[in-house]
């Protein structure tokens, strides 16, 4: 199955729906199961399905402050977690307390080794475990074909990679390997081919594990086309494109996450100007928000206009029910229609909301003048011009210091070889950039710099090519001028579905390729070490619309969600 959002809801309810759970039940789960669950499932439509209590089965202190009143003997247990030897230490301890639960009904998240279910086993003293299953739901799904792991400190796993402090950061390592096992057991694909990308160690290692395991593991035999077609499993590097989580962003999705924060769906407006206390925290997913759904890749102008209709419907579904109440009978219409009303009342609050927020940090932090700035350091070459803006940009009171910090990274980026970085660090410091964020840039260098990184960031080598694309890129009209970037990512993908993807740059893992291995593919998995972009997925979201007469799809994973803030927190913690 290709869709997250439906894959994961498909697990859930087959726990919660399961014929030996019916009846009141209480939901016991992780940090990460948590995340997972609250992404698909609203708190109705987990009262709908009889449980009636959620607790963390890793909160220890809250458990034991609980522990009277929670002991409701007549529950049953549903346990979801991911299998660790922590949670199987948790459990343990769950299972010794007196009078708990009747049963407990265990699901864990991926594959739980012999030893741990020996340990459980033996834990399982007054045989209270009814059932144990695998449910591959090990995965938080932002959009149907955006899938990430919310696994931090990737960066500095991946810079680790094939050296000496490796073994540091391997809980990190085991966790990306384990995630990306799961994502193609819920989707229940045998990869037709892997490949890598050939500048990453760490994305190297991540294919041929999993295709050790894969090998290894019968569960993960399904049938695969012997001749063409089949899913292709392409494991990339976030340091190869470090251009996409700088720049600024105009999709909604998008935008909120890099200006507001987008957390396990939620959205703090606290300390905004003009937001009532009922909206301080709002709820963004995309399976319990209609709108939101239909919106999340419009861009800012877009999404006003959309608004400003949601809001028009909502004012002409009020003034209808506002009609007349001359009879009992209207009085009981108005107030079965009362809940839906009121419901409508906060998606168009919340929204509006939100978009006047946006509005203001995009006023307040002249941010449609850096953003034309960021596209053309992105897409163009033109050192005289870029390198005078940098300084007005860079010596300018209405630019923000993050903003600031993040022209200056592009344009060390894109004139790493060329420019005098010595000097913008200087003017940087001059505008007011703290001296431990100006040290990001030889950090991203020494990250994600010429000799770091893999080919193809700023397109072609050939000079003629170069002029042409920035002849193109500046010509191509106002409406583009915030939305020339693309991604990297994406002219991987465009390569590998026209059969086209180099061996060099992206090599095959020795005997994962079935048929030729230059076939194209009709399914693409592609996974991220070092995170993906709320951008990327867009730009996902939009291919898999434009292939899907072609009966091709394509889903991004990766180790977690980037903007700008956590991007640049991670670099900075590698401290190369």
């Amino acid at each position: 199955m290709m869709d997250g959002i439906l894959s994961i809801r498909h697990y859930l309810d087959r726990m919660v729906d399961d014929p030996k759970c019916l009846g009141m039940k209480a939901f016991l789960l992780d940090a990460a199961t948590t995340q997972i669950v609250s992404a698909v499932y609203s708190q109705t439509e987990i009262l709908n399905k009889q449980v009636y209590l959620v607790c963390r089965i890793d909160d220890e202190k809250k458990n034991a402050e609980n522990a009277e009143q929670d002991a409701v003997g007549h529950l049953k247990a549903i346990c979801f977690c991911r299998p660790t030897a922590a949670n199987i230490d948790f459990i343990s301890r769950e299972l010794n307390k007196a009078n708990r639960f009747s049963e407990y009904h265990l699901f864990f998240s991926g594959i739980l080794t012999p030893d741990l279910l020996r340990l459980l086993a033996e834990q399982d003293l007054h045989e209270r475990i009814a059932q144990v299953q695998e449910f591959y739901a090990d995965f938080l799904p932002l959009n149907s074909d955006l899938w990430t792991l919310q696994s931090r400190h990737s960066i500095i796993m991946t810079t680790a990679a094939g050296t000496s402090w490796a073994p540091k950061y391997r809980i990190q390592y085991e966790r990306n390997v384990q995630g990306l096992q799961n994502m193609l057991l819920a989707m229940k694909k045998q990869p037709s081919v892997i490949r890598y990308a050939a500048s990453s160690p760490c994305a190297e290692e991540l294919a041929k594990d999993v295709f050790d395991s894969i090998k290894a593991d019968d569960i993960f035999h399904f049938r695969r086309p012997t001749n063409s077609g089949g899913l292709l499993l392409l494991v990339l590097d976030r340091r190869d494109d470090p251009v996409t989580p700088l720049l600024s962003q105009w999709t909604y999705q998008a935008m909120v996450h890099e200006l507001l924060g987008l957390n396990n769906h939620r959205v703090i407006l606290k300390g905004a100007p003009n937001v009532p206390p009922d909206l301080h925290e709002v709820v963004l997913s995309a399976s319990q928000d209609a709108f939101f759904a239909k919106s999340r890749h419009l861009n800012f102008g877009e999404l006003g206009e959309a608004i400003q209709k949601l809001l028009r419907e909502y004012q002409a579904s009020h003034q209808q029910q506002q009609g007349a109440l001359n009879t009992v009978e209207d009085m009981q219409k108005f107030m079965e229609k009362f809940p839906e009303l009121k419901s409508q009342s906060h998606v168009v609050s919340k929204h509006v909301a939100i978009m006047g927020e946006l509005a203001r940090l995009v006023e307040v932090c002249s941010l449609m003048d850096v953003s034309q700035f960021e596209q053309e350091l992105a897409c163009a070459d033109d050192h005289n011009a870029h390198w005078r803006e940098l300084m007005e940009k860079l010596s300018s009171h209405s630019i923000k210091v993050p903003d600031k910090l993040r022209l200056g990274l592009l344009y060390a980026l894109r004139y790493e070889n060329l420019g005098n970085l010595h000097m913008v660090q200087q003017n940087m410091t001059k505008g007011g950039v703290p001296p431990d964020l100006v040290n990001l840039i030889p950090t991203m260098l020494r990250y994600a710099g010429s000799k770091s990184r893999g080919p193809g960031l700023y397109g072609e080598s050939n000079v003629m090519a170069k002029m042409t694309k920035s002849i193109m890129s500046s010509v191509q009209g106002v409406e583009n001028v915030y939305a020339q970037h693309v991604p990297l990512l994406i002219d991987t993908i465009q390569s590998a579905l026209k059969g086209k993807l180099s061996i060099k740059t992206h090599p095959i893992v020795a005997g994962s390729a079935v048929g030729r291995p230059d076939a194209v593919p009709t399914e693409i998995l592609i996974f991220m070490v070092g995170g993906v972009t709320y951008e990327e997925g867009t730009k996902i979201h939009e291919l898999n619309q434009n292939y899907r007469a072609r009966g091709i799809q394509v889903v991004l994973g990766g180790s977690t969600v980037h903007n700008s803030t956590s991007f640049l927190d991670e670099l900075k913690a590698t401290a190369l």
